[in-house]
């Protein structure tokens, strides 16, 4: 949170108790409910996931894993990922083009739709929403503003024409699928400007909208208890036909638990489940399990601002002392595959190229060239989640074999980014996955910052968040968002990609594989792989 907004957090935090009172007698009942029965009912869908993350359902200022899998049922944008393909497609918008020169994207409103409330969806509903991320400025506000939406022009930039007409124009004439994609990210959700304004003071709504919904997905927001339990309603007035009627997350973090719960019938879908966990899933005939690759990258990165860190020859070292392939092979059995730069495999410009290996050997050399020959003293800062420990657990026993001691520092998700976001880590063990099916993307966060200093605070960035300046490849991801030539464009992220394997202080390790394992009879659940959060309305069940 931004200290200027101190004042609103303040408020929210003595509302939040009060809003959510009703919601945990719901949740109470729906627990007990569950413990009573072994199936859980036919038109409700219950989901076992971490979900200590979730900050804020608001989607100007989520973003958060699983706070962002909740709002892509809760919220439509202009431009949809499609559930089944997982390409993009129209939304709340039927239609879009752009000027000859590149500058100005109209989008027609699609005809006849509603939210949640019965208000008719217009183009005003999206201007206001979209004008409300910039003014707001929270951590994913950055997806919008780098087109050159400002608070200062968002207004003049991005406006409704007339009821069924908005018009955006951006500050260079960027590859038009580059707007598109990052439509689709759910900081791109149109919200009921009626009802939000209704509750808004001068945040927009953004405390109101934090615990309640105001969209047209799929579902409303019920009741959410943190670290606890979501509850989805189903939305009457969504476009499609939804099978379940309610959708109950439940906050369960031990993988051995969500296992037991899913084996009784207690839950529909397990999402954390360990390796050995799949393997009791695979013998039950009750139960089966997906895969999905996606988007997900697990990374491990040092922050600049600490002196020992910020010497290049200590980071590479550190990036000689992971075994990258030990790890995906004997821990993480299918669940990750060995992945070491910033764009995920499938998308544009991506690289396989994996130049590092467990060499301790050359790490040490590295350590004495950088004046530490016998090592030093460090933190790893990690969510506390099985197997986010496992893996930090791991590196933690190579790093020693060079005389790194380095202690772990195990904490919620929440206390975890909080603490990275603020730049107040040394080395941490994280995750990324992409906003919207476009190498930008990654790009934008990994390997371009626009102002170094503290007092940018571009804490959706991840090189602002290790303190690195990225000082070459700021310019080439600047001159990659504009280039129309596919090919061109292509080649200058693989160009940046084997830049930053080098001399970025962020480690990319491992791309994720999905695993979550479901009751037989439940079908269709999308974890969105690699460019979307999940999907919990293309769901069916049929009795077992």
């Amino acid at each position: 949170m931004h200290p200027k907004r101190s004042p609103v957090s303040l408020h929210r935090s003595r509302s939040l108790a009060r809003r959510l009172a009703a919601g945990t007698i719901l949740l109470g009942a729906l627990a007990l409910a569950q413990g009573a029965s072994a199936a859980t009912p036919a038109d409700t869908l219950v989901i076992a996931n971490g979900i200590d993350d979730m900050k804020s359902l608001d989607p100007a200022e989520s973003f958060e894993f699983s706070g962002q899998d909740q709002i892509n049922n809760i919220y439509e944008t202009l431009v949809e990922i499609d559930p089944q393909t997982l390409k993009p497609i129209p939304g709340l918008a039927s239609s879009w083009s752009v000027s000859d020169d590149g500058l100005t994207f109209t989008f027609k409103m699609a005809e006849g739709r509603k939210f949640a409330s019965g208000n008719p969806i217009t183009a005003e509903d999206a201007a206001f929403s979209l004008q409300r991320v910039v003014k707001l400025d929270q951590t994913p506000a950055f997806i919008l503003t780098q087109f050159g939406l400002t608070k200062d022009n968002v207004e003049q930039t991005v406006k409704a024409v007339d009821a069924s007409t908005l018009q955006i124009v951006t500050d260079k004439p960027y590859a038009p699928s580059f707007l598109y994609n990052a439509l689709t990210a759910e900081v791109g959700s149109i919200v009921d400007k009626a009802v939000v304004m209704e509750h808004a003071g001068e945040d927009y709504g953004n405390a109101w909208l934090d615990t309640h919904s105001a969209g047209s997905g799929a579902y409303v927001l019920r009741a959410w208890k943190p670290n606890e339990s979501v509850v989805l309603d189903a939305n009457p007035n969504f476009n499609h036909e939804v099978a379940m009627k309610r959708v109950f997350v439940r906050h369960v973090v031990e993988p051995a638990t969500q296992l037991l719960l899913l084996q009784k019938g207690d839950v529909d879908v397990a999402r954390n489940l360990g390796p050995t966990d799949i393997a009791s899933v695979e013998k039950d005939p009750n139960l089966k399990v997906q895969t999905e690759l996606r988007g997900q990258v697990y990374y491990l990165s040092g922050n600049q601002k600490d002196e020992i860190l910020s010497k290049p020859k200590v980071m590479e070292a550190i990036k000689y002392l992971i075994d990258y392939d030990g790890i995906t092979s004997q821990l993480l059995k299918g669940q990750e595959q060995t992945h070491q730069s910033f764009l995920p495999a499938g998308f544009l410009g991506a690289i396989e190229d994996k130049p590092f290996k467990l060499d301790v050997a050359k790490a040490k050399a590295l350590l004495a060239e950088a004046g530490y020959p016998d090592g030093f003293e460090t933190e790893i800062l990690i969510r506390n989640e099985k197997e986010r420990v496992d893996i930090a657990q791991a590196i933690q026993g190579t790093l020693a074999q060079a005389g790194i001691k380095a202690s772990l520092r195990s904490v919620t998700g929440a206390e975890a980014l909080s603490i990275y976001r603020a730049r107040n880590h040394k080395l941490t063990l994280q995750t990324w996955g992409p906003d919207y099916p476009d190498p930008q993307t990654n790009a934008s966060v990994f390997a371009a910052n626009a102002d170094n200093s503290d007092a940018a605070a571009l804490v959706g960035n991840l090189a602002w968040r290790n303190a690195y300046a990225a000082t070459e490849t700021t310019p080439m991801v600047a001159a990659a968002v504009v280039e129309k030539d596919e090919a061109k464009r292509a080649k200058l992220y693989e160009d940046m990609q084997r830049h930053e394997q080098m001399a970025s202080p962020i480690a990319v390790l491992f791309q994720r594989s999905e695993q979550p394992a479901l009751r037989k009879g439940v079908d269709g659940f999308k974890t969105g792989s690699a460019v979307a959060s999940a999907f919990y309305w293309t769901v069916t069940k049929t009795a077992q």
